[in-house]
């Protein structure tokens, strides 16, 4: 049977080293907030809202939430992101994702102050994803990968890892990240002539390709580490369920991460702490 790789252990890790980061800062006259912004009343969106809110406020991390009606025009999106820009009490702005379809997310995004960048929207967080230079944080899901990967003590250095999924969430970030850590990253997708057989010779496997349980024991060999970081619904079976086959996958591999209760019990662990690097920052 393999190792569960529990999220929420990792989550209940961070929150003790970041509720001390919040407390030092307390101690110096600033409280890391964080500005949430929606468009909106998309369900997944609110539960996602409602779950950073309250991981944010139990490690002691303000939360101001503002919401935009699902016909706002791109002048009131981008008059809200200014606002919130020009907030001397926000330190990080999260603004979620997808928005209806009227508005222009690219336009959205760039508007955003880097600095206050928390979840990887500004191309200067890219670059510093990509080239380790500008302002802005790595996507959160990404980096609660490694989270995952470092609390467990498990080894990236000279390892392979295999990345199914291109995105620019999650897919490419993580590849880049990794390679930072000096793995050997391998992304495949999509259009990826026998995916499986490459994933099959890795050391570890993240699987970001965004479809529910599409992803088999054929994917994976004994003793691999699999992180799965598919949250979707599945409306027949009334349950959350990741991008693997957990009862087909688990017997196989060494080690793998559940859903729910795990990439995503972590993310939002991560966003509270890009939110007090933030503020730190800011401090000087």
């Amino acid at each position: 049977m393999a190792q569960i790789l529990s999220g929420k252990d990792v989550a209940a890790a961070m929150k003790e080293r970041l509720s001390a980061d919040v407390a030092d800062l307390k101690a110096k006259g600033v409280r890391p907030t964080l500005a949430i912004l929606r468009v909106g009343e998309k369900g997944d969106q609110i539960a996602y809202e409602r779950g950073a809110t309250k991981r944010c406020e139990g490690i002691g991390v303000g939360v101001r939430s503002m919401t935009l009606a699902e016909e706002a025009t791109q002048v009131e999106l981008l008059a809200a992101i200014r606002t919130l820009n020009d907030d001397e009490g926000v330190h990080g702005v999260l603004l979620l994702s997808p928005l209806p379809a009227h508005l222009n997310l690219k336009e959205a995004a760039a508007a955003l102050d880097p600095e206050k960048d928390v979840d990887s929207a500004t191309a200067s967080s890219l670059a510093r994803v990509f080239a380790g230079e500008g302002a802005g944080f790595a996507p959160c899901t990404a980096q609660a990968c490694l989270e995952i990967l470092r609390h467990y003590d498990i080894a990236v250095e000279g390892k392979h890892v295999g990345v199914l999924g291109r995105s620019l969430v999650i897919g490419r970030p993580v590849a880049l990240m990794l390679m930072h850590e000096h793995a050997t990253p391998t992304i495949c997708h999509s259009r990826s002539v026998d995916a499986h057989l490459i994933t099959r010779t890795c050391d570890i496997v993240i699987v970001a390709v965004g479809r529910g349980e599409s992803i088999g024991a054929s994917y994976f060999s004994e003793g691999q580490v699999v992180i799965d970081v598919g949250t979707n619904w599945n409306a027949e079976a009334g349950k959350l369920t990741g991008d693997v086959r957990f009862d087909e996958v688990e017997p196989l591999v060494g080690a793998i991460t559940p859903v729910p209760g795990g990439v995503g019990a972590v993310t939002t662990s991560v966003l509270a702490q890009h939110v007090i690097q933030a503020a730190r920052r800011r401090l000087g």
